[in-house]
């Protein structure tokens, strides 16, 4: 692809996510306020995990290697990480928040706690949504777990880090559950 070829499919994105933005009645200054930067959609993603309910995981290549290893590594250390969520795109992220104003709740409340369609880390296929069995799924109280102390002494090795600690810039409730794969010498 040409950088002009580049330049035109990022504009067409961000006018995408902007339509998305504007229906969902979400205000331009809420992104920019809190300086949340556009994740651009993975477009080539493989299955890294199936959950007990059929649901099909996936991430981009790299990251899916990258889990399968860390994975691995919890198992042999008697630490059992399973995927919770993983690429969400943008139009289900958008499905999402427009499922929870229909139960009521305010964009606030939404974007303390799920980045406005466009902005998540799940579009890039790099994030993860980890549970522990045993451990109740996106809940603050996964910190309290073995799975949360591996991540925290391990997840580096494997190129995750902790998206959202406690205070973050972003503004989002803290995650202990929420993983992205930043290799080293990434910009990501």
């Amino acid at each position: 692809m040409t950088t002009d070829e580049r330049r035109a499919t990022d504009a067409d994105f961000l006018v995408r996510v902007q339509c998305i933005l504007d229906e969902l009645g979400v205000p331009r200054e809420l992104c920019a306020g809190r300086a949340l930067p556009v994740q651009e959609e993975a477009s080539e993603l493989e299955l890294v995990e199936t959950g007990e309910n059929g649901r099909e995981y996936l991430l981009i290549p790299a990251a899916a290697a990258a889990w399968r290893a860390l994975r691995a590594a919890a198992e042999a250390d008697g630490v059992a990480l399973k995927i919770v969520s993983a690429f969400r795109s943008v139009d289900r992220q958008a499905e999402i928040v427009r499922e929870k104003l229909g139960r009521g709740l305010t964009l606030e409340a939404i974007f303390a706690a799920s980045a406005p369609p466009g902005y998540s880390e799940h579009h890039t296929g790099r994030a993860v949504d980890v549970g522990t069995p045993g451990a109740r799924a996106l809940e603050e109280d996964f910190e309290d777990t073995p799975a949360f102390r591996w991540l925290t002494m391990n997840a580096g090795r494997f190129g995750f880090a902790l998206s959202f600690p406690r205070d973050n810039a972003e503004g989002y409730v803290y995650e202990p559950w929420h993983w992205c794969y930043r290799p080293a010498g990434s910009t990501a």
